[in-house]
C-alpha cells in the first residue's frame, strides 16, 4: 500500500483557525479539546485571492464544511448530551486511540447541508454520523470506523449508507487491522427513516457481509463507548476482540423502551445490558475501566497480531532471557493435591517480563495480556511473548470450580484457540484440567456441547501447540486439552503431574463401592477409603507412566521457560491461510 500523507484532525486546540492565526492559547497541552467560536458560513478559511474565482470558491466552501465538521459546537444538543454522560466526542477518542497527527479522514466533507428557510442558502453542515479513515497505532496502519452518537444518536437516518462498509471493506483490501469505536446503533435501523424514504423496507445485511469479509482476513478490534443497539451490537461480537467500559457501556439487540414494549419489563440500560451481563456472559471479551483504558487493550491486543492472515505474528526486541529458570516454579504446584496455587502467578514466571527503569518487581511489566478475565472463569486465556515473539496462553484456574471445564469455560477456551490459529499464534498449553464440571447445572448448560468446540479447535489447530501437564488430566476433557494431536504433540510434564480416565479419589469410591457399602461403620469405611488410596500411590506416580512411555518427558519446572521459548516457533510452519480450519466468529 502506498504511503499516505499524513494529516491530523483539525482540533480547535491545535490547529491554525480559519482566518489562518494560531488558534493554541497559552498552556495548552495539545490533547484537550477546547472549544472556540464557530466560522460563520460564509467567511472563507484561507487567502484565495491569486486562485481562480471559480475555483476559490470550491475550496473555501470545502474548507467551511470541514472546519465546522471538526470543531466542538457546544450548542449542539447531541454534543452537549455526549459531555453530560461523561464521554469523549469522537474526534477526542480518535485523538487517545491513535499517534499523534496520523488520522487521514475518508469521507471528512460527507453528510447533510442545512439551508436557510428565507434564502434557501446554506447555514450549518450535519456531519455523517461515522468517522472512518487511516491512522497508525505505534507507527503501524490501522482503520477506523468511529460512531458519532451527537448526530442522532448514531442512527441510520443520521448517517450516509454505505460508508461504514466501505471503511471495513478498505481495510480487508489493504490487509490492515480493523478498529471500531461503537456508540450508539453504528447506522442501524429508525423508524424516522421511513417518513423520509416515504416507505417502509426489508431490512438489509448493512455491511455485515464486508465485517465477516475483514474477520476471515484482518484483525478486527471494537470498544463499545455507550450504549451500543442493534446493527452496533452485532458488529461488537463480530470481532476477534471486544472491550466495554464499566458504567459507560451497554449492549443490546434492543434498547429498553422496545423491551417494554414487547416483554413488558421496565429495564434500565445498565440493567438489561451493562458489563454485569455482558461482561460475564461472553459476549464481551473484557472490561475496561475508562475509555482511555479501553484504547490501551486494544492497542495491546493488536500489539501481538500480524496486520493479517498473510504475515507472520510481530516480534519485538526482550531484553528477558530466554534461559531465565525461576526458582520459584519448583515449589508452585502444593504436594496436597487438594490445595489451590495462583495460575496467573505461574504465567508471568514463565512470559517475558521487561523491566522498566526503576521499576522494583519486573513482575509488574510481564507481557501477559489476558482476554476474557470477567467470564468462563474456570479457564485463562491470553497472549505474552516469549523470547520477543508472541505466543497464546491456555489454561486453568482450580480456584473456580476446581478448575473444570465447563460451558462458558469451554466457549472462551474455542473462541481463543481459533484466534490463535487463524494468526499463526504459537499456543503454550499449560494443563491442570480434573475433568469437565458435572452435575445438573453442568447439564443443563449443555457442558459436553460446548466441550466439543474446544476439542475440535485444539484437534484441528494448524499452529504449533506446546504441551506442559503441570497437574491433573482426567477423563475426556484432560484427554483431549493433554493430547490435542491425539498421539502427534510436543509435551512434557512436571513432577507435579497427575492422571488417569478418573481422579483416584472419586474413582475409588465408583470401582470399590459395594465393598465399602459393606463397612459395619462409617469410621471403618474412610479406612477403607484411605488404605486403598496407599495402594495406588505409588502407581500414580508420573514416572511410571515415562516408564511406559505414556508422556514423553518430565521436567524440572524451572527449565519450562527455556524449552517454551525454543519450542513452538522452532515448529511454526509458513504461514498458508488457505489451510487454517479455524472459524474466526
Amino acid at each position: 500500500m502506498s504511503e499516505r500523507k499524513k494529516s491530523k484532525v483539525v482540533s480547535p486546540a491545535s490547529s491554525t483557525t480559519a482566518s489562518g492565526g494560531a488558534a493554541a492559547p497559552d498552556g495548552d497541552d495539545g490533547v484537550t479539546w477546547k472549544v472556540l467560536p464557530r466560522i460563520p458560513f460564509s467567511h472563507s478559511s484561507h487567502d484565495l485571492t491569486s486562485v481562480p474565482p471559480s475555483t476559490q470558491h470550491a475550496v473555501a466552501k470545502l474548507q467551511q464544511i470541514q472546519h465546522v465538521v471538526r470543531t466542538p459546537n457546544p450548542d449542539n444538543k447531541g454534543y452537549a448530551r455526549q459531555k453530560q454522560n461523561g464521554k469523549l466526542w469522537v474526534r477526542e477518542r480518535l485523538d487517545a486511540l491513535l499517534d499523534g497527527g496520523s488520522f487521514d479522514e475518508v469521507g471528512s466533507v460527507t453528510g447533510k447541508p442545512v439551508l436557510d428557510e428565507t434564502t434557501g442558502k446554506v447555514k450549518d453542515y450535519i456531519p455523517a454520523n461515522m468517522v472512518i479513515g487511516w491512522g497508525k497505532i505505534n507507527d503501524k496502519t490501522v482503520f477506523v470506523a468511529a460512531d458519532d452518537f451527537s448526530v442522532r444518536g448514531g442512527h441510520a437516518d443520521g448517517g450516509i449508507q454505505g460508508k461504514a462498509a466501505y471503511g471495513e471493506a478498505l481495510a480487508t483490501q489493504h490487509r490492515v487491522p480493523l478498529i471500531r469505536l461503537l456508540d450508539g446503533s453504528s447506522g442501524g435501523g429508525s423508524v424516522a427513516t421511513y417518513l423520509t424514504l416515504g416507505a417502509t423496507y426489508i431490512p438489509p445485511l448493512a455491511g455485515l457481509g464486508q465485517s465477516m469479509t475483514a474477520m476471515a482476513t484482518v484483525p478486527v478490534a471494537s470498544a463499545l463507548l455507550g450504549p451500543v443497539v442493534g446493527l452496533a451490537s452485532a458488529k461488537a461480537v463480530i470481532s476477534h476482540f471486544s472491550v466495554m467500559v464499566k458504567g459507560l457501556s451497554q449492549l443490546f439487540a434492543a434498547g429498553p423502551p422496545v423491551v417494554k414494549q414487547a416483554t413488558y419489563e421496565d429495564l434500565s440500560k445498565e440493567a438489561l445490558g451493562g458489563w454485569e451481563i455482558h461482561g460475564r456472559n461472553g459476549t464481551v471479551d473484557n472490561v475496561a475501566t475508562s475509555e482511555l483504558d479501553a484504547f490501551r487493550q486494544i492497542k495491546t491486543f493488536l500489539s501481538f497480531l500480524p496486520s493479517s492472515v498473510y504475515a507472520p505474528p510481530p516480534v519485538i526486541a526482550s531484553s528477558d532471557p530466554a534461559g531465565r529458570k525461576e526458582e520459584e516454579l519448583i515449589g508452585i504446584i502444593p504436594r496436597r493435591r487438594a490445595r489451590m496455587y495462583d495460575i496467573r502467578r505461574l504465567v508471568q514466571l514463565l512470559v517475558d517480563m521487561d523491566a522498566s527503569p526503576g521499576e522494583q518487581s519486573p513482575l509488574s511489566t510481564s507481557s501477559f495480556f489476558e482476554i476474557g478475565a470477567t467470564w468462563g472463569r474456570s479457564v485463562v486465556t491470553g497472549l505474552a511473548r516469549l523470547r520477543g515473539m508472541p505466543v497464546g496462553i491456555l489454561t486453568s484456574d482450580c480456584t473456580v470450580g476446581g478448575g473444570a471445564l465447563d460451558a462458558l469455560g469451554s466457549q472462551k477456551a474455542a473462541r481463543f484457540v481459533n484466534l490463535c490459529d487463524q494468526f499463526g499464534i504459537p499456543l503454550l498449553n499449560l494443563v491442570d484440567q480434573p475433568g469437565f464440571a458435572i452435575g445438573s447445572v453442568a447439564e443443563r448448560m449443555a457442558t459436553i456441547r460446548h466441550g466439543a468446540a474446544i476439542m475440535s479447535a485444539l484437534y484441528n489447530a494448524t499452529i504449533p501447540i506446546f504441551n506442559v501437564v503441570i497437574r491433573r488430566s482426567f477423563g475426556v476433557a484432560g484427554g483431549a486439552i493433554s493430547d490435542p494431536g491425539d498421539g502427534l504433540n510436543t509435551r512434557v510434564a512436571w513432577p507435579s503431574a497427575d492422571w488417569g480416565s478418573l481422579p483416584l479419589e472419586g474413582g475409588v469410591e465408583a470401582a470399590y463401592k459395594r465393598q465399602l457399602d459393606s463397612a459395619p461403620t462409617p469410621a471403618a469405611r474412610d479406612k477403607m477409603v484411605r488404605d486403598l488410596l496407599v495402594q495406588f500411590e505409588d502407581v500414580r506416580d508420573p514416572l511410571r507412566t515415562a516408564g511406559n512411555f505414556g508422556i514423553e518427558e518430565i521436567i524440572d519446572p524451572r527449565n519450562t521457560r527455556p524449552l517454551a521459548c525454543e519450542s513452538p516457533y522452532k515448529r511454526l510452519p509458513p504461514r498458508n491461510p488457505e489451510n487454517t480450519n479455524s472459524d474466526p466468529l
